[in-house]
């Protein structure tokens, strides 16, 4: 029985030829196999979890037959959500290797402006820059174990989520392979790094007002307003607003601000000025 459970999560791993890759950019140490085994486990326990809930909401109702119907319809659900984890994690580390790229990229070209190597270049970039530095640390350990620069730089740029980085690293690998300056090659590369960021923040100025108008309308103006009205007509027409409804209310209106502050997080780009 359990040969037959593993060989269902290889052939859904199968499904996913491009999940090895993912996981090892999210920086999941799991084989594929494995983070299929875990996903389904976990919606497993969410949907028996979220079934014993809904039960004691509808079990004296007689309805107990939704849960037969819902149950595998949840289980698809919370696995394709889980499934999407990977993504997040990768969305993430981009964005904190983003914070950094343009400040580790002049520390380089300073550094090797100066005449220091490569190798003690990277090495101080390891110890300064946290993000940026864990990719590089990754390299000076292959380096270490006897791989070559090269090779260990080829091997990482792979696993690497941002594509900024790998743009820098791949400069590097191919003024190792040509012999070209690499200081002035970074510093070319660089300048184009600093224009995107820079259209990003421009773009992101020109979101942000209106972004800011349909905050004050949605959640202060409208709210307000509301409220006012409903208090008024219900006295009208002699209606009263329990403390339960204005909970609900109160408790709605919370997770509209909520989402519209997630919204303007989200949507602010990844550049330390």
């Amino acid at each position: 029985m359990i040969n037959i459970f593993e060989q269902f999560f290889v052939s859904v791993a199968r499904a996913f030829p491009d999940l090895e890759l993912k996981i090892r950019r999210a920086g999941i140490y799991d084989t594929p196999r494995a983070f299929i085994k875990k996903t389904m486990i976990m919606a497993l326990y969410m949907s028996i979890a979220i079934e014993i809930i809904i039960f004691m909401l509808i079990a004296k109702k007689g309805m107990t037959w939704v849960l037969i119907i819902l149950f595998p319809i949840l289980i698809i659900i919370l696995f394709s959500y889980f499934m999407h984890l990977p993504d997040v994690k990768i969305i993430k580390k981009e964005k904190e290797i983003n914070k950094e790229i343009v400040f580790a990229g002049r520390f380089i070209i300073i550094e090797i402006g100066s005449g220091v190597s490569l190798y003690n270049t990277m090495i101080s970039v390891a110890d300064h820059y946290k993000h940026v530095g864990q990719y590089f640390k990754q390299i000076l350990q292959k380096v270490d174990m006897g791989t070559s620069l090269e090779d260990a730089l080829n091997e990482e740029v792979e696993l690497i989520p941002s594509e900024n980085l790998k743009r820098i690293l791949w400069q590097i690998i191919n003024s190792l392979k040509t012999g070209a300056d690499m200081a002035n090659s970074l510093q070319v590369v660089l300048e184009q790094i600093s224009k995107e960021q820079f259209i990003e923040i421009q773009k992101y100025g020109r979101k942000l007002n209106p972004m800011a108008m349909f905050y004050m309308m949605i959640a202060v103006i409208v709210p307000s307003l509301g409220i006012t009205m409903m208090v008024i007509i219900a006295s009208f027409i002699d209606i009263e607003i329990g403390l339960v409804i204005l909970f609900i209310i109160v408790g709605f209106l919370s997770f509209i601000q909520f989402m519209f502050l997630s919204v303007i997080k989200a949507s602010r780009p990844a550049v330390e000025l």
